[in-house]
Parts: C-alpha cells; structure tokens; sequence
C-alpha cells in the first residue's frame, strides 16, 4: 500500500478533476500537499475539506502559464512545509478547439503556455531544490494526443508532444537524482470531456461518457508513482490504459 507520510507535494491544477482527486489521495495518504490554481475559491474549498479531516495542506491562487507564478508557489510550499519532494505537473486546457486554419494565434499561444511552458517552468522551480536535497519526483499529465494528431487539437497535440521530451531531457539531466516521469491517463470524466464532446470535430468528441474513468483513477496511479513506483519508469511515459499498469496500481484484479 502506497504510504506518502512525511512527504510534501505541489500539485498544479488542483480545482477539479484530476487535480483535485490526487490532492485527496495524496492527503489520505499521508502527504502534505500544496495546491495551486487558478480559481482561488476551489482550491481553497478543498483545502478546507483535507484540514477537516486531518490532513495538511495550503494553497496559492496563481497562474501556472507565468514562471513567477511557480516560484511563488514553490516559496509558500516551503514556507508552509519546509520542503518539496513531489511535483504533479497537472495544469491543462484544451479550449479552443479549433482547426488551425479557424484558429486564433493568441488563444493558440496562450493554451502552449499553459500546456508546454507551464511544465517546464514547473521543473525549472523544484529541479535545483530537488538536486541539492539529493531527491525529488517529478510526474508530468501526459496524453495520448502527445503521439497521436487530432483535428481541431493542434496546440493540445503539439504542446503535449513536447511535454513529453521535456519528460526525456529532465530524467537526461537530472535523472541520477530525481525521478521523472510521464503518466498518459487515458480519456477521464472531467469537464475537459464536457467541452471536447460539445466541439464535435474529432472521435474524441463521439466518445460515449461510459467509456471515461473516473478522476480518482489516474489520482491513485499518481500517488503509486509518487511512492516509489517512479523510479522504475524515470524518462518514460506509462499509459493508464494498459492493463498491467491498472493492475500494479490496484485498480483491477
């Protein structure tokens, strides 16, 4: 069974979803978590919910599509915990869904922001703090969209692609200290999958809502990683779909 007592982890993205799951899990399993997000309210509900329960947690509003806005976050988790061993680098959108002859270059350069540049960014906070403690996990939410085009989901695909090497040159250069490693969690309920289904433009889209996972799925698998399961898969990415993968982390028999 996965025991995170004594550790302390930043999960980015926390106000729903997967984000939120992980932060419960992570917190049942004994981790002192910090959350971060965009929407103040939320995170700060859910951190109420784990103090009420007897967990510790803390929480910093801030926009993870700005390097500031992850240093910032990295010194209140410091302050608060005293230390950082777990980053989950969840922060994702997907909106507009466009074909790229319909899209907008802003809103096109605003979702590689939060999708690509936020995860390096992420790394570029913790990587020095990890390397001078002498240990550290890294786990980046990855996709099957990183190797695989959908229509309508240029910056989503590429941004994600990319994710993915910055997973590879992260465990290249740092890989004898800290584990890094991606983690594909396959097509999941949450309102990313509310907004795709209404787009329409892809076989994502035509999906039957029975067939998504529910978010506290991908939350144990990531919390199984965070244990120590990181270490085996360091510069790879593991695809929650994979049946022996469902197997290890308990989620099947």
């Amino acid at each position: 069974m996965t025991d995170l007592t004594g550790k302390t982890a930043i999960i980015t993205g926390a106000s729903r979803g997967i984000g939120a799951a992980t932060a419960r899990e992570f917190a049942a399993k004994g981790a002192s978590v910090f959350l971060t997000a965009r929407s103040r309210d939320q995170i700060e509900a859910i951190v109420n919910d784990i103090r009420a329960t007897g967990g510790k947690a803390d929480f910093l509003a801030s926009d993870m599509s700005r390097y500031l806005g992850h240093d910032v976050v990295l010194r209140r988790c410091i302050d608060a915990f005293g230390r950082v061993d777990i980053l989950v680098n969840n922060a994702g959108v997907i909106d507009p869904i466009k074909r790229i002859t319909d899209s907008d270059p802003t809103d096109w350069a605003k979702t590689i922001q939060v999708n690509l540049n936020a995860v390096y960014y992420g790394m570029r906070a913790v990587l020095p703090l990890m390397v001078e403690q002498g240990s550290g996990t890294i786990i980046n939410i990855s996709s099957g969209a990183a190797h695989s085009p959908l229509e309508g989901w240029s910056h989503y695909c590429a941004a994600k692609a990319g994710a993915a090497m910055l997973t590879k040159m992260a465990h290249l250069e740092n890989g004898d200290i800290v584990d890094v490693v991606g983690l594909s969690p396959g097509t999941v309920m949450t309102d990313m999958q509310v907004r795709i289904k209404a787009s329409g433009i892809n076989p994502v889209s035509e999906m039957d809502p029975s067939v998504h996972i529910p978010p506290e799925w991908p939350a144990r698998a990531i919390a199984w990683l965070a244990g120590g399961a990181a270490h085996e898969f360091a510069g790879q990415e593991i695809a929650l779909r994979d049946e022996e993968i469902r197997r290890r982390v308990g989620l099947i028999s």
